[in-house]
């Protein structure tokens, strides 16, 4: 069995980058982005895994999100990539694999793009990488609410978006931990990560993407199942697992069916 998991962060220009990590310190990394909203928390299932699968599993809290310093936004995708690129070189991280999922999977794409020579491969869940108006719009209607309420006025509809209330009334724990960690997101943190998210443009690069990739994608997080197949049709070599009877987090809505994903990915090199 691995040993537990550990806390730590590293000191940057602008504040400190937060990171959960697992496993021997000499074995490959893989590095994992959480979604907006949320923290390295919701990998520690994974972290396990993974460390006592063989890997060196690090989970990032990505600016302005858990123990991460926030700074005043606006972001983008790339600055995001670029504290992950950061965190690898302070931890002499030459290349590692890489697993986004949400806001973490489109910082991915971004990685993937213009920086896929540091990463031995891409997992990308339940992401898009474009912002149509739709979707943009959406986005105002939140910020505004945060803006207006703090980020704890999100709890509740966002889980009940990832999960589905019959998933959060039958977990009450998960549930909890989830709002709580939302509740605790600084408006900075939440506010610069959205509109990065707004200004997302990587859809017709994504055949820029050489690293190996595999998608994942919860089978109820509509309408992603759609719009990663065609995303995988514009990666050259990337697979597609769906996740059934997953949301918008199938890493712990079905975590023994994502796990199992996630490890054919890492072995399939």
């Amino acid at each position: 069995m691995s040993t537990a998991i550990k806390k730590s962060s590293i000191p940057t220009t602008w504040g400190n980058i937060a990171f959960a990590v697992q496993g021997d310190t000499t074995a490959p990394a893989v590095l994992l982005s959480h979604s907006i909203l949320a923290s390295s928390m919701m990998w520690e299932e994974q972290l396990t895994v993974l460390a006592n699968a063989g890997w060196r599993a690090i989970a990032i809290d990505t600016r302005g999100h858990g123990a991460s310093s926030a700074t005043a936004p606006p972001y983008t995708l790339d600055e995001l990539g670029l504290d992950i690129l950061t965190l690898m070189d302070s931890l002499a991280i030459e290349k590692a694999h890489f697993v986004g999922l949400s806001l973490g999977g489109m910082i991915g794409f971004g990685l993937g793009i213009h920086h896929g020579a540091r990463f031995l491969s891409m997992c990308i869940c339940d992401a898009r990488a474009d912002a149509p108006a739709p979707f943009f719009n959406q986005w105002n209607e939140r910020m505004e609410i945060a803006k207006q309420k703090g980020c704890s006025a999100l709890a509740i509809p966002t889980t009940e978006r990832w999960f589905g209330k019959p998933f959060l009334e039958a977990n009450p724990a998960i549930a909890s931990r989830f709002q709580e960690t939302i509740s605790r997101t600084r408006l900075e943190g939440y506010i610069g990560c959205a509109q990065a998210i707004q200004q997302m443009h990587y859809l017709e690069s994504l055949h820029k993407i050489q690293t190996r990739t595999t998608l994942i994608v919860g089978g109820n997080d509509t309408p992603l199942p759609d719009t990663m197949k065609d995303i995988q049709a514009r990666i050259n070599g990337a697979s597609l697992e769906l996740i059934p009877n997953a949301g918008h987090l199938p890493n712990i809505d079905q975590a023994n069916l994502f796990n199992a994903a996630l490890l054919r990915h890492l072995k399939a090199e």
